[in-house]
């Protein structure tokens, strides 16, 4: 991650109301999505969501939250649905959100994989974005025994995993969300784990996007065989989602550099934002947070 989210406590506890916590959801045989969640906090991974293929020797986790207590969490919820040993642990991207609950599945003997340049980015910015997890209204408590696990793995355009009958194809989508974003594909159940290439009913956060590869990546998606897509955040999504998130992100571009061209003021431009953007989750936090940081350069 190159930029971080450096918010207050207190406004951080201003924006977010208390937890609800995601659930194991069965997609198709041996395969569970980890979503339910509506409202986002720091506590539980800004309602990020996860999930798992089950194989005929192992289990293949996808994302693994925002904490090693979140991800206790999630391997707990696992563990009722399988006791076959996690054998891999796919990062879509290394946010916070979706990859500091590494370390409890690495000391199971996981292997933890990812792009090239996501694996790049956590091992040289690890360190900071745990040191500065107050930030992100993080407490102290909620991230003990959280530990930076950067993958031991990564590739750089394609790889393909065999479970044991069921084969998963992780597969680069970058530069997008980040510049080492990929997505989990089973063609057998016409099924994608987008990552935050998909946030459905929620803003997205885009300070470290590349708005273009972003939607050049959607449409490669459209084109797949798809029945099901599981977002980075919200709830199970498929192509119309998609469709709507290239959407949203031309016309965020388009507007805010409109508007930025003629006004600093970042809070007026965010509420002039706020009335054309389509309605969604987090609009009094992200909206502005994603203008300051990608058009006005200050945050």
């Amino acid at each position: 991650m190159k930029k971080f989210m450096f918010l207050s406590v207190a406004v951080v506890s201003l924006l977010f109301t208390q937890s609800a916590f995601a659930e194991l959801t069965r997609l198709a045989d041996n395969v569970y999505s980890y979503v339910g969640v509506k409202d986002a906090s720091p506590a539980n991974s800004f309602a990020a969501n996860a999930g798992i293929v089950i194989g005929t020797d192992g289990v293949l986790v996808i994302d693994t939250l925002i904490s090693a207590k979140e991800g206790a969490r999630f391997l707990a919820d696992i563990r009722k649905v399988t006791t076959k040993p996690i054998k891999y642990v796919v990062n879509t991207h290394t946010h916070l959100d979706h990859a500091l609950g590494n370390c409890v599945f690495a000391k199971l003997g996981a292997t933890v994989i990812s792009h090239d340049a996501d694996r790049a980015s956590l091992a040289k910015n690890g360190a900071d974005i745990l040191k500065y997890a107050g930030n992100y209204g993080l407490k102290a408590e909620d991230m003990v025994g959280t530990e930076i696990t950067v993958p031991s793995m990564s590739f750089s355009d394609r790889l393909n995993i065999d479970m044991g009958g069921e084969e998963v194809q992780l597969i680069r989508t970058a530069p997008s969300h980040t510049e080492g974003s990929l997505v989990v594909y089973l063609p057998a159940k016409k099924l994608l784990f987008a990552g935050d290439i998909l946030f459905t009913d929620f803003h997205p956060y885009m300070a470290d996007g590349d708005i273009a590869g972003w939607a050049k990546t959607i449409d490669t998606l459209l084109a797949m065989d798809l029945d099901k897509v599981v977002p980075g955040h919200g709830p199970i999504s498929g192509k119309k989602d998609l469709r709507e998130m290239k959407a949203y992100l031309l016309l965020f571009d388009k507007k805010a550099r409109e508007l930025a061209a003629g006004s600093q003021d970042a809070n007026a431009i965010a509420a002039q934002l706020k009335k054309i953007l389509p309605e969604r989750s987090l609009a009094d936090w992200m909206i502005a947070f994603n203008l300051k940081a990608r058009y006005l350069g200050k945050k």
